[in-house]
């Protein structure tokens, strides 16, 4: 019987482990088959405090690993494939084992939807990124692409407007999808243009992104386009595939939890991008994670130490 079981290894898996294992309750980690999250396909992370060079984003991840077994959290580098979250105890099963447990903290996180074309796996972090946030700052003066049309791409272009000189926004319809004063806010700002009715054919470029190979969907024609970097900004995809049924979920598929941490699952608590629709940052994902630990402790705490229920006699 597990005290923890943490599903997840990104920020808010690690911080929960480190958490958890330094309250001694010696999580045990199903980290997936390839742990650390989305920070594993970032080359540089600049602004993650406590690295005022920046620090690479797989290099970052392994420090967050070695601290949690430092204190003790046991990692297994498997994939969960099935829960059962109807009864006490809770089970994660995983690499053909079952695992029971008082409690459970999902940090499965979320992916970042790609375009799935030539050029894009091989320049990712080399010109292709999913997060100007974390990228934007190294194209200072170059030419950059948004490829999207919703709110989350307007929000990309305009913040890459602080480095690029030029932001070009690629969008297969010839309208946006966005809110109108997103929409309007893009449309405003000088160093914005747009590319209508148009797709992304193929990534350019060998050690470098250097361009697209573009289509134009209304007469089929191909052309390459000069740019710098690439900003894929057409949503995320929350890793919750196994844990529907189990726990509610909104629409998009993310996890609910409107009080902190908490699931509609007793004993079941939740970190990170699975729940996350807004920040989606490494930082928030870590602060979440400790909460969750946190959440996970006193919740132990009040089953472990609770006194025995009182008994009438006859």
């Amino acid at each position: 019987m597990e005290r923890v079981v943490i599903i997840g290894s990104g920020p808010a898996g690690l911080t929960a482990a480190v958490y958890a294992a330094r309250a001694n309750l010696r999580p045990l980690v199903l980290a997936g088959g390839l742990y650390g999250g989305q920070l594993m396909l970032t080359t540089e992370v600049e602004n993650y405090p406590g690295f005022p060079d920046g620090i690479m984003g797989p290099d970052l991840m392994m420090k967050f690993r070695e601290q949690a077994e430092r204190f003790g959290a046991r990692i297994l580098d498997v994939d969960a494939t099935l829960v059962d979250f109807s009864s006490q105890p809770l089970v994660v099963a995983a690499d053909d084992e079952r695992h029971h447990a008082k409690t459970v903290i999902v940090a499965t996180g979320a992916s970042a939807r790609w375009l799935g074309v030539p050029g894009e796996e091989h320049l990712r972090g080399r010109g292709v990124s999913t997060c100007a946030t974390c990228d934007g700052a190294f194209f200072k003066e170059r030419h950059i692409t948004v490829v999207g049309g919703g709110d989350s791409a307007m929000e990309e272009a305009l913040f890459l407007t602080r480095f690029g000189r030029r932001v070009t926004v690629i969008h297969r319809r010839d309208g946006l999808r966005a809110s109108k004063i997103m929409a309007e806010r893009a449309h405003a700002h000088s160093k914005i243009d747009f590319i209508w009715n148009t797709v992304v054919e193929r990534v350019l470029g060998e050690e470098r992104m250097t361009g697209l190979r573009l289509r134009n969907l209304r007469d089929d024609s191909l052309y390459d386009f000069d740019c710098d970097a690439l900003f894929i900004a057409i949503g995320h995809t929350p890793n919750t595939q196994i844990f529907r049924g189990q726990l509610d979920l909104d629409e998009a598929g993310y996890i609910l939890s409107p009080n902190g941490s908490l699931t509609n699952v007793e004993g079941v608590f939740v970190a990170g991008d699975v729940a996350d629709l807004r920040y989606k940052q490494a930082v928030t994902a870590a602060g979440a994670g400790c909460k969750a630990a946190m959440d996970a402790e006193r919740h132990l705490e009040a089953m472990e130490f609770a006194p025995p229920p009182l008994t009438h006699l006859a």
